[in-house]
């Protein structure tokens, strides 16, 4: 698992992503990078990194499902993700 601290700073990006996206779009569409040089570093949509909402893990993202494969396999194994069945061929 992750480091607490590693997990509320992504979560801090993503709260300041959402809080200035409209702003950011505007000043993106008029062409004041001036002003988006101002904005703070973090609220860089680019800044984001995904990872697993259960432990945090940052490596074996699976968008689709949002954690990582370990979780996933684990998960899929005990039928807790429905519609995924162990392939057998």
């Amino acid at each position: 698992m992750a480091r607490k601290s590693i997990i509320a700073r992504e979560h801090k990006r993503e709260r300041l992503v959402a809080k200035y996206a409209d702003l950011r779009a505007k000043l993106k569409e008029a062409g004041d990078y001036d002003a988006l040089d101002k904005l703070p570093r973090n609220s860089s949509k680019v800044r984001l990194h995904n990872r697993c909402k259960l432990t945090g893990r940052p490596k074996g993202y699976m968008r689709r499902f949002g954690i990582n494969r370990v979780m996933f396999r684990k998960m899929a194994n005990e039928g807790l993700i429905p519609g995924v069945t162990k392939a057998s061929w």
